[in-house]
């Protein structure tokens, strides 16, 4: 049997890739223990079609801004929470409609966004969950360093003095307008 040869032209020509950012909700109502496997096939959907997997965060339940509708099991559902979770990936432009069908036909998956990356987006990935944490810990410094109410209120207290000291600094001002202005209009001795 003969070898078969790939032409040189074949052979020199390079597939150009991109890098992506498929972020994703998971539907509320699938099980805590189950979202690894939902995000386990959306890696394969991803591989399948030819792409490799980079850096990703795990999904995290979170509520959501607004209540998104999907239509499920014959009606529309409302849904306020889901877990939230991205994957990076690089793949062949041409592959990434297939993507899309997968992900549009995963009943587990509530929504999805797919982006094409920048060279400074791939070298710098937003951690949602991390910076979540790191603000609610902030606020609970801010919290602590206000204290109770009622230092709060008495916080406030001086402030109303500072508005009392402008009033009587308006007023001085006032009266000595007033005082330069009589001494204008005395007429200059000669």
């Amino acid at each position: 049997m003969a070898e078969e040869t790939m032409p040189a032209a074949e052979a020199n020509e390079v597939v150009e890739t991109n890098s992506y950012e498929l972020a994703f909700h998971v539907l509320p109502t699938v099980a805590e223990g189950e979202v690894a496997r939902v995000v386990d096939d959306i890696k394969t959907y991803i591989t399948n079609s030819g792409g490799t997997i980079g850096i990703e965060e795990t999904p995290a339940r979170i509520e959501l801004a607004y209540n998104i509708e999907k239509y499920l099991e014959g009606k529309y559902r409302k849904f306020s929470s889901a877990y939230f979770g991205w994957v990076r990936f690089t793949t062949d432009p041409s592959t990434i409609a297939a993507i899309t069908e997968e992900l549009e036909g995963d009943m587990n998956v509530l929504r999805h966004l797919l982006l094409k990356l920048t060279k400074v987006e791939e070298e710098h990935p937003f951690y949602y969950h991390e910076a979540l944490e790191e603000e609610q810990v902030a606020n609970v410094d801010v919290e602590a360093a206000l204290g109770s109410a009622d230092e709060v209120t008495e916080k406030k207290e001086p402030e109303a003095a500072v508005e009392t000291t402008e009033t009587e600094a308006t007023t001085a001002s006032t009266e000595t307008k007033e005082a330069v202005d009589e001494s204008a209009e005395e007429e200059p001795k000669a």
